[in-house]
């Protein structure tokens, strides 16, 4: 099933039920108020939400309406914990490389992973707010899952049965800000803003064979301007798994329902697919001529992620998102 949240219920949404082909939803509120509180609850509330998502397909639905991808928040518009991995352990070698880093052999048996902003999650079609283009606007497009409460210590094959929904995400970064940041050893901050949703979140199943319990592999499709920068197979050159990243930001905590887990952006080897952030097409001109000559987003510049299944129907609906200056109020400046 697919499930959505309106931007009508609050800083947390009104939950609604979407149908496979994201043209008609209801609402579901005799069931649960938001999605947040059908995470915590999910063993009971979960097959009462399939069966309205069978009705809904069928057209059985009193009530139903058309859905509107504008109209709604993240699937979850914010959430307890946000844990974004860097599974594809070859992007960050190529990003390295073109700096002239050598890669820690440990990068390979011990998951990257930093905890972001979760207060607020970005709608699919709201606008990406910076105040200038000078800290290096870019995106990054990942696949990532949502769980229950997951207890600490989980194992990895533990970890499976704790996933509970599939998303894709637009982590947007602020790349000339990262290097201060990291320089400190204290992680990002401000270098990553509030990370952007697609329309819905769906249940394992949707995918078919394409999920396997730990990867999704179908290919990540990203525009920049509605130019395909790349379409790399987000189950291809997954050095970690989902249950390993789980397995890793569950070691001496708990993890709370409603976590979001981030694979990281998606890259294949090579890049024979294109890319998935401006990052790495930019590591690759520095490696091919020396300096690179894509420039991050600007102002006015729209991106959009999207994953089609072998059929060719949009799995999660589109992230379609502008790129817009943010003006700080005049009563905080100094």
């Amino acid at each position: 099933m697919k499930l959505a949240s309106l931007k009508d219920g609050g800083r947390d949404g009104t939950l609604v039920v979407v149908s496979r082909n994201l043209l008609r939803a209801a609402r579901v509120p005799e069931i649960s108020p938001t999605l947040q509180r059908a995470l915590e609850d999910w063993n009971r509330i979960a097959p009462r939400l399939a069966e309205v998502a069978q009705q809904l397909d069928e057209d059985r639905v009193q009530g139903a309406f058309d859905f509107d991808p504008t109209r709604v928040a993240a699937p979850l518009p914010r959430s307890y914990h946000w844990a974004d991995g860097s599974a594809y352990v070859t992007h960050v070698e190529l990003v390295r490389k073109a700096r002239g880093a050598e890669l820690p052999e440990s990068f390979w048996t011990d998951p990257l992973m930093y905890m972001g902003a979760s207060d607020a999650f970005i709608g699919p079609c709201d606008d990406i707010p910076v105040e200038s283009e000078d800290w290096g606007i870019d995106l990054e497009a990942e696949v990532a899952v949502i769980t229950d409460d997951v207890p600490a210590g989980v194992t990895e094959q533990a970890a499976r049965e704790h996933i509970k929904l599939l998303v894709l995400v637009n982590d947007v970064s602020l790349r000339n800000l990262i290097p201060e940041e990291l320089a400190k050893q204290f992680g990002f901050y401000q270098s990553k803003p509030h990370t952007a949703f697609t329309p819905v979140a769906v249940t394992p199943d949707e995918p078919g064979k394409a999920w396997d319990g730990e990867k999704l592999s179908l290919p990540l499709h990203a525009w920049v301007n509605g130019r395909k920068i790349g379409s790399p197979n987000a189950g291809v050159d997954m050095t970690f798994t989902f249950p390993r990243l789980i397995h890793h930001a569950a070691k001496s905590r708990p993890l709370m329902a409603g976590t979001v887990v981030g694979g990281g952006t998606v890259s294949n080897q090579g890049s024979r697919d294109g890319s998935c952030c401006i990052a790495e097409i930019r590591a690759l001109e520095t490696l091919r001529d020396g300096k690179p000559s894509t420039p991050f987003l600007r102002f006015g510049d729209r991106v959009a992620v999207e994953m089609l299944d072998g059929a060719g129907n949009s799995v999660f609906g589109r992230i379609d998102q502008p790129v817009v200056q943010y003006h700080p109020p005049e009563m905080n400046r100094p």
